[in-house]
């Protein structure tokens, strides 16, 4: 699916599709971080099942009031207990499919929020 972001001067998800994602015109074919700083990395994970509470301690140490988990073609949640550091730092997470996750990103990105990404593939089976 293509996406038209709102502002240029933003970081944005552009398009997406089963097995890459496009950040500002340029297409990754492996699971991405991106966040509205401007970061935009391969994320160590490429599906779901390979999280770990590991993940979510290193996260808490980013500049972000929002963190969206985009896992994959389903909305999947981690357990409780890996968030406590973000918790801790005050920083949300919301659990959504990859799809509606680039679309959310997009849209708090426009809004000039504090959001980070992590955006796994497959999007859709």
């Amino acid at each position: 699916m293509k996406l038209q972001p709102d502002r240029v001067d933003v970081i944005s998800v552009t398009a997406y599709d089963l097995d890459w994602i496009e950040i500002n015109r340029v297409r990754f074919p492996h699971s991405m971080l991106i966040s509205h700083d401007g970061t935009c990395q391969p994320w160590h994970c490429q599906r779901f099942d390979e999280f770990n509470a590991a993940h979510f301690q290193e996260l808490k140490s980013t500049n972000t009031d929002i963190l969206l988990l985009g896992s994959g073609k389903a909305q999947r949640f981690v357990p409780q207990p890996w968030l406590v550091p973000l918790s801790q730092r005050q920083i949300g997470v919301e659990s959504m499919d990859t799809a509606a996750a680039c679309r959310t990103f997009n849209i708090l990105s426009a809004e000039g929020r504090k959001v980070t990404a992590i955006l796994l593939l497959p999007i859709t089976a």
